[in-house]
């Protein structure tokens, strides 16, 4: 496969030698720029893990599984020999494989089910800026463990949005590298005025607009989950069809073959209705418009019933901004978004951590069960609120 150049390469060689000189190294890179595909490629070609793994921490299935296929092709080989990935029921590795990329979930029952993580060198936490709560307490648990038994591990946290310094300092003063990203301009549009619409109609509308002005490229429809993506199938169907666009759906309950046509390069024009999973690590290139409803689905808990919710929520800004860069990677862009100049505004600048607003029984008891009682003692990057715990 043809390696293009992304922002990211010329700070390779930074990267590496910091990260042979240092524990921990904090690397701070907006969308686009190729921390996800290009970094950890390049502390395996460097020797950074001697005979041991890079694991590379990746927030969702999907951009775990793209990214591994795709370093794999950029090295000329099929996943599943030096690139494998493992996800909740399935994995795709071998004897031979030295860079493996996992779910949150998966780093976080190995860390309880082997405390050292033998045949571990090198842990990279990727978006760490999304701030999950399995994301916080692995690096909390990598900490711990380098601190003890493995000050041989080497921890790596690339973030995108979120302030860098903070993370080194917690990382005991780790070197901080910052990357440009590539990016083309982008012409924001809002509403002049609240639509009280449905959200179908509001996107078909959108859509509309962009075929009738001559957009160019494919279009990239955030959306707050599985039933809206359908709903505004259904409702911008004809209209794709009839100006040339194949409908693509993109989430991460489908059939892994669907969501490869989604994302794969394509000389016909796309309409791809996606949740959140297209915000960070999945590149689509092409892409000459976004469309933006504001809103994503955010886990929770409910205090009254103690049950987990997921509830539909206004994304920060930070969050509308990198949806917004979509459209400006490989060409200038626009994106138009459902909702006025003054409700992005008033947005919070960043998601509020889920350390914060889930419930943490089962998290509480993962870590009792494997050996740690003093909860208050825990290196939590971001300790939890007291109530939460108790």
């Amino acid at each position: 496969m043809a390696q293009i150049s992304l922002p990211i390469d010329p700070l390779l060689p930074e990267i590496v030698s910091a990260a042979r000189a240092s524990p921990s190294l904090v690397l701070e890179a907006p969308p686009g720029a190729g921390k996800t595909t290009r970094v950890p490629r390049a502390l395996l070609e460097a020797g950074i893990a001697r005979d041991e793994e890079i694991v590379v921490l990746q927030p969702r299935r999907l951009p775990t599984r793209l990214a591994a296929t795709r370093v794999a092709e950029e090295m000329g080989e099929r996943v599943g020999q030096r690139v494998g990935y493992q996800i909740r029921f399935e994995e795709v590795s071998s004897p031979a494989t030295r860079l493996r990329f996992v779910t949150e979930g998966v780093l976080g029952r190995r860390l309880l089910a082997d405390p050292e993580l033998r045949g571990m060198g090198v842990v990279v936490l990727d978006e760490f800026h999304e701030r999950h709560l399995a994301g916080d307490i692995s690096l909390a648990l990598l900490k711990r463990l380098q601190g003890t038994q493995r000050p041989d591990l080497r921890i790596v946290v690339m973030s995108a949005t979120l302030e860098a310094d903070p993370i080194a300092q917690y990382l005991g003063g780790a070197p901080v590298l910052r990357s440009e990203g590539r990016r083309f301009h982008v012409e924001i549009e809002h509403l002049p005025q609240p639509d009280e619409r449905p959200l179908e109609q509001q996107v078909l509308s959108a859509f509309k607009r962009l075929v009738q002005g001559g957009l160019e490229g494919h279009v990239l429809v955030f959306l707050p989950g599985a039933a809206e993506i359908r709903r505004a199938r259904d409702a911008a169907e004809e209209l794709a069809s009839r100006h040339g666009f194949e409908l693509h759906l993109l989430h991460g309950d489908l059939p892994a073959a669907e969501q490869d046509r989604a994302v794969r390069p394509s000389r016909a024009r796309k309409l791809i209705l996606s949740t959140n999973v297209a915000e960070t690590s999945v590149t689509i290139d092409g892409v000459g418009a976004v469309i933006d409803s504001g809103l994503a689905r955010l886990a929770s808990h409910s205090p009254w019933s103690g049950l987990p919710t997921l509830r539909v929520a206004r994304v920060s800004r930070a969050s509308a901004i990198q949806r917004a860069g979509r459209a400006g990677r490989t060409r200038e862009g626009v994106c138009v978004r459902l909702y006025t100049r003054h409700d992005f505004e008033t947005r919070p600048d960043q998601e509020i951590p889920e350390i914060r607003r889930l419930d943490l029984a089962e998290t509480v008891l993962a870590l009792r069960a494997s050996g740690i009682s003093d909860l208050e003692r825990f290196p939590f990057f971001e300790p939890p609120p007291a109530a939460a715990l108790s």
